[in-house]
């Protein structure tokens, strides 16, 4: 076998179709806001000029068909819960959920037959942001580390 004895130029970088595609999913989420409850105003304090969530390319979105992060920040009543799945199933593959607060990850001090305990219950969540309500700076953790989980996704090929 040879020794290769082209050098690349110093503006050529090679790397696989996973990290680029991996990376664009990474660095553009755009999430659908779902505020039940007082978790809501932390999360809108995330978005807000203090923490930025534009500088890692996360916009929030009204509407799911443009969607690819679901923030349930709040009270999931069973009242709720079929509407939470319609939007839900509503947004395009790939897609992440964050269970924000303990009200959306257990129930919270809600114990009634009326609140669902965890919105895992109605939908498969990546992240769970615990506390009541959660600081903004949790929330943008479990941002992080969904970019980070992104990143290790392989792309489905046909």
């Amino acid at each position: 076998m040879g020794v290769m004895t082209n050098k690349l130029p110093d503006n050529v970088i090679t790397t696989t179709v996973d990290n680029v595609i991996n990376w664009g999913r990474k660095s553009s989420l755009w999430p659908v806001t779902f505020g039940l409850a007082c978790c809501a105003i932390e999360m809108m304090a995330t978005g807000a000029a203090k923490h930025d969530l534009d500088r890692l390319g996360i916009i929030f979105r009204a509407t799911p068909r443009q969607a690819d992060v679901m923030i349930v920040a709040g009270t999931v009543t069973r009242k709720m819960a079929p509407i939470v799945r319609k939007v839900w199933d509503q947004m395009p593959e790939p897609k992440w959920c964050i269970a924000m607060g303990s009200c959306a990850t257990s129930g919270g001090i809600y114990d009634t037959y009326s609140t669902v305990q965890g919105v895992d219950e109605i939908l498969p969540v990546d992240f769970y942001v615990p506390g009541c309500p959660p600081r903004p700076e949790a929330l943008l953790d479990a941002i992080v580390a969904l970019q980070k989980k992104i990143m290790t996704e392989k792309v489905v090929r046909k």
